[in-house]
């Protein structure tokens, strides 16, 4: 099967020091993938890399595309969520639609993307005016709106509800069961554990494990990466992961 991604040996580094060490990944359609990793570990070095944004070493498939090209293949949800402009936020999610032509408040796709993130009630409404989390609701929903293959997305949960988190992993799913794939990055190991399908974990820029939850989870890198002790069972809702404390 074609990678929607395919890194290899990426390297970006910051004087003599590698910030993100040899790293090499490929994404299928399917994939919801979570990129773990402490604070510091790379991850964000590695999304911004593998869209071309900064210098690097090494091969990355996104990079090689023309700016039109990639725009059509990725959608990129940065971490930053400041909206500085008051505009409504139906034109916000439109601005989506820009690689296809005219931004259009009208288009089916920003409808769809609107929905998806439960975000009717605000269309009119100045972006502006609403809450940290509802901002980046539709934040997310203007990177749904783009309708690529691909999804990059530094840390889309932070900041949101319970609900608001469990419905974006959803979207994400479901984007990957219709034929795309999602990277994202995510701080809290439980969502991560439960929605992704596969997880990469980092630490001071490698690739320490590369699996399934069960297989990247484990008591030896939990200790590694993080310094902790985990909680794993299966219900009928699914898988549960749970940090329970630091080790020595």
């Amino acid at each position: 099967m074609n990678a929607l991604l395919d890194l290899d040996r990426l390297t970006v580094r910051r004087g003599a020091r590698a910030v993100v060490d040899g790293v090499s990944l490929r994404v299928a359609a399917g994939e919801v993938v979570g990129l773990l990793g402490p604070n510091g570990a790379g991850k964000t070095t590695l999304l911004r890399a593998a869209l071309g944004l900064l210098p690097h070493e090494g091969r990355s498939s996104l990079a090689r595309l023309s700016p039109r090209e990639r725009a059509r293949m990725v959608a990129f949800l940065p971490q930053g969520r400041e909206i500085a402009w008051p505009v409504p936020v139906a034109d916000l999610v439109a601005l989506g639609r820009a690689p296809h032509g005219s931004p259009d408040r009208d288009d089916p796709a920003v409808a769809r993307a609107i929905a998806r993130m439960a975000l009717e009630d605000f269309r009119t409404r100045p972006a502006t005016e609403l809450s940290g989390g509802e901002q980046a609701r539709v934040l997310i929903a203007r990177t749904l709106a783009q309708e690529t293959p691909l999804i990059l997305a530094d840390e889309p949960v932070a900041g949101l509800d319970p609900e608001a988190q469990i419905r974006t992993m959803q979207v994400f799913a479901d984007h990957a069961r219709a034929g795309g794939a999602v990277v994202a990055s995510i701080h809290d190991l439980g969502l991560a554990a439960r929605h992704c399908t596969r997880l990469v974990l980092l630490k001071a820029g490698r690739l320490v494990a590369d699996g399934t939850p069960r297989e990247v989870l484990t008591e030896a890198n939990l200790a590694q990466v993080f310094a902790i002790r985990g909680y794993h069972a299966e219900t009928g809702d699914g898988p549960v992961f749970l940090p329970l404390g630091t080790v020595a």
